[in-house]
């Protein structure tokens, strides 16, 4: 999704393709470290009870590595044969543009698949959802302004800043679907959350790509004057 947003506000997709990559083998370690704790050792702290929670390290990891390196690994080996037989030119002139939709295709699957098991839960209990909603508004307005202003004040051009601020706010809620759905089941309410995530950042996002666009126009003057007597 990161890239579909990053393409849309005219970002450099070379930059965003290494930052996912880095991001994904990070939260390979990351999801499994900090869920156990946000799940175990921080509410024992608090003195929340976790009855009836079973999980476990090994069991998040297991779960977030099946999700992102069976795609990490088929996406390396199609670039690696693709190029051999056929090209760098056709590999990203081709076959990415036919194979790229197939993910934006499964996520729309899964969300609707959700929605069919948890539509009664979200219609009939508003008040969780906007209790859901409302954070992850307040942090894609932080992280993506707060990014898009750290790369304007580090000097770099639009297309990198732009990178890096969708980047940073576009949150992985593929990846936090397919980790709810494994460790909790399809009808639980982490799953909820993970079904209302996608809901308030498509919008969201959609609306940076504009602030964005607009922002290009603001502050980065320059280059798009370069990019037209280009």
């Amino acid at each position: 999704m990161v890239l579909i947003w990053n393409d849309l506000s005219g970002g450099n997709r070379e930059a965003a393709a290494v930052l996912v990559a880095i991001n994904s083998l990070f939260q390979i370690v990351a999801f499994a470290l900090l869920g156990y704790f946000y799940l175990k050792v921080l509410p024992e702290w608090l003195g929340l009870s976790t009855v009836g929670l079973h999980l476990s390290i090994g069991r998040i990891a297991e779960t977030v590595a099946i999700f992102l390196g069976i795609p990490l690994v088929a996406g390396y080996l199609t670039r690696t044969l693709g190029e051999r037989q056929r090209g760098r030119e056709w590999y990203e002139t081709k076959l990415l543009p036919r194979l790229g939709p197939f993910a934006l295709y499964g996520l729309l699957f899964t969300i609707v698949i959700l929605f069919a098991l948890q539509g009664h839960t979200i219609t009939a209990r508003p008040g969780d959802v906007a209790r859901i909603a409302v954070p992850l508004l307040c942090y894609f307005a932080i992280m993506w302004f707060g990014s898009f202003a750290l790369g304007r004040a580090l000097g770099l051009p639009y297309d990198r800043t732009t990178t890096l601020a969708f980047t940073a706010a576009g949150n992985n809620f593929e990846l936090a679907i397919a980790v709810a759905i494994g460790v909790f089941g399809v009808t639980s309410g982490e799953a909820l959350a993970g079904v209302v995530g996608p809901l308030i950042e498509v919008p969201v996002l959609v609306g940076l790509v504009y602030v964005s666009l607009w922002a290009k126009r603001q502050f980065y003057a320059s280059d798009t004057a370069v990019e037209v007597a280009s």
